[in-house]
């Protein structure tokens, strides 16, 4: 221990995961990194993430390592579904939302599915919970059920409607939450005659 700085592993103990590029800022050479790997310390979680050998892991963590390597991407359409437990299906891939310009991250894992959101689309609706100790955005359930009548083609109608009926009869969202979302995804008028039958 003596050659790794005590405060490297407590940072690891306080966030969960950390990147490289976060010892810069504290001033901790990334060769104490190799180090504490080398001797079981920390381990390698992907390209430039470590954290505590035999951590903890929830099964939402590949949504927290995502976060670290994307912090402004947003976990969305099938991944949120799941995150809320509006959905039995379990993606291989975390569907994440970026800037419509923005250039597309490259991990070798988790597996990434892009999806190019704009304006309100991208920024409202959006919340953060933290996950292994990583603030993590994930959009709400009220804007979830929206996106995915919008991207109805991607994921199927099957799946949107199985999250509608999920998130309404669960009580997760109220009807102005989905309403206001429904206008914000531009699909109010697609939605309209589903909601409706929900009375």
């Amino acid at each position: 221990m003596a050659n790794v700085p005590e405060k490297l592993i407590d940072l690891v103990r306080s966030r969960g995961l950390i990147r490289t590029r976060d010892l810069a800022v504290l001033g901790i050479s990334s060769v104490f990194l190799t180090r504490a790997v080398r001797r079981g310390q920390l381990e390698r979680v992907g390209r430039g993430v470590y954290g505590l050998p035999g951590r903890e892991v929830s099964a939402q963590g590949s949504l927290a390592e995502v976060a670290l390597r994307v912090p402004k991407g947003v976990v969305c359409l099938l991944s949120a579904l799941r995150f809320h437990d509006l959905t039995t299906q379990a993606p291989f891939q975390v569907w994440l939302a970026i800037e419509n310009k923005a250039i597309a991250p490259r991990l070798d894992y988790p597996p990434l599915r892009i999806v190019r959101f704009s304006g309100a689309a991208l920024t409202e609706g959006i919340e953060e919970h933290v996950v292994d100790g990583v603030t993590v955005r994930v959009t709400s359930v009220a804007k979830t059920v929206a996106d995915c009548f919008k991207y109805r083609n991607k994921i199927g109608l099957d799946v949107a409607l199985e999250a509608l009926r999920e998130a309404w009869h669960g009580k997760r969202m109220t009807s102005d939450d989905i309403w206001r979302f429904a206008k914000v995804c531009r699909v109010a008028n697609v939605m309209r005659p589903y909601l409706e039958s929900l009375g």
